[in-house]
């Protein structure tokens, strides 16, 4: 849904309150008695705040309007972090799921990148976040553009990921996309040799390597890491990453708590490529605190150049003490 903003400034607090108890009941799901008591009013303004946003004509598809608070929220972490863009989306509420306000919000934003008018090489990681963001995407022309894979989506026993983007979004954008249809990590230096060598591996990777932008999300090195649950990455190897001080992933490629990417077996038999914000933008999409280490070390390190989070993963971050 979307809060189609036609504030005025003397009137952008009480606006600004309307489309977050908008947000908390079309994205969070919420009640009023809920909306209530998370924005700490009573359930009769919460009840006329959402009605304010239906009757002047500010709900749609998406949130589209401004919320002062988040805005704030993004200027402190571009100064912070050194970034070249910064978009927090609003909190949907305390035991929603942040990816459910994440992904409409990150939509929009991603779907301007294809507004370019200029042919770009957009390469995308995988995984949860990117395959709801998206879901969320409307229909866009972005058949000038080209999509390609930064990382593999087949695992050891010979099963594809569920969470494969880049299929998704060229449905989205009608845009050509080369996907890499190899493991995210090759069982030894031989096997890895030997699909870099394959024409359609080689020319996707080279495809990657040139790219003008790069879309990711980021994985954690907990239990629940995406390479683990997933089945990519056995226990063993899982252990031997954290034992060298992983404490993230981006696109496969482990780095520890300094952001910087690590010199291991297991980042070496990546068959991927590893994104380099020296060569292209990076825009990462995350959120949430399990997502907490992995996103201070890579904003620590640099690892991405735009940052696409929502409020209370971005009020952590900027309490953190380097």
């Amino acid at each position: 849904m979307i809060l189609n903003d036609k504030t005025t400034e003397t009137d952008g607090a009480a606006r600004d309150m309307a489309a977050r108890a908008a947000w908390l009941s079309f994205v969070g799901g919420m009640t009023q008695d809920q909306i209530a008591q998370e924005l700490g009013i009573s359930r009769q303004r919460a009840q006329r705040l959402v009605a304010r946003a239906a009757t002047e004509g500010l709900i749609r598809v998406r949130i589209d309007h401004p919320i002062a608070a988040c805005m704030e929220l993004e200027r402190r972490l571009i100064d912070r972090f050194n970034l070249d863009g910064a978009w927090v989306a609003p909190c949907a509420g305390r035991g929603i799921d942040p990816l459910a306000g994440l992904a409409p919000f990150a939509a929009p934003v991603i779907e301007r990148l294809f507004e370019v008018p200029a042919q770009q090489v957009i390469a995308l990681g995988t995984g949860r976040t990117l395959r709801q963001i998206a879901e969320h995407m409307q229909q866009i022309d972005g058949s000038h553009h080209k999509l390609v894979s930064l990382i593999g989506n087949v695992a050891p026993d010979g099963s594809a990921s569920l969470y494969e983007v880049i299929v998704r979004l060229a449905e989205k954008t009608s845009a050509p996309h080369f996907p890499m249809s190899i493991p995210v990590v090759a069982g030894s230096e031989t096997e890895l040799e030997l699909y870099r060598a394959l024409p359609h591996v080689n020319s996707s990777r080279a495809l990657a390597q040139s790219a003008d932008l790069a879309v990711v999300g980021i994985g954690q090195m907990s239990l629940d890491a995406p390479l683990l649950v997933d089945g990519f990455i056995t226990a063993q190897e899982h252990a031997d990453w954290v034992a060298a001080g992983a404490v993230g992933e981006i696109c496969g490629h482990a780095f520890n708590a300094q952001g910087r990417y690590l010199d291991h077996a297991m980042n070496r038999r990546i068959v991927g490529v590893q994104v380099n914000n020296d060569v292209m933008p990076i825009y990462c999409i995350a959120g949430g605190p399990k997502k907490i280490p992995a996103l201070t070390a890579a904003l620590k390190g640099r690892l991405m150049t735009h940052l696409i989070t929502d409020e209370s993963t971005a009020k952590t971050l900027l309490q953190i003490d380097f």
